[in-house]
């Protein structure tokens, strides 16, 4: 099983191509969706990572992808910059998380 990242950024490309994790780097919403479909297609990926900025620019098709597919898993992380969610950024993932409201 394999993973691959999907980033905006060189230096979190780069940190990842370290690990021995391959990766793209893309910046426009089209350039994501076409990254995600080839890696929904190849049998073999079996961890998708996106880094948060492309989760912003297309979180849409993302959060589909991540609630219905069981693989590959959708993995998001912070870029060099960290998580740029605010102060409630825990409420706010739980509330997505389990549909409640804290």
């Amino acid at each position: 099983m394999k993973s691959l990242l999907i980033s905006d950024n060189r230096d979190t490309q780069l940190g990842f191509r370290l690990a021995g994790i391959p990766g793209v780097i893309v910046h426009e919403k089209d350039d994501i969706l076409r990254e995600l479909n080839e890696a929904l297609t190849d049998k073999e990926i079996g961890i998708i990572i996106v880094t948060q900025k492309v989760l912003e620019k297309a979180k849409k098709e993302i959060m589909g992808i991540k609630a219905k597919n069981k693989l590959p898993l959708v993995v998001v992380i912070p870029d060099r910059h960290g998580f740029n969610e605010g102060d409630d950024f825990i409420t706010k993932h739980i509330r997505e998380s389990i549909g409640i409201k804290i």
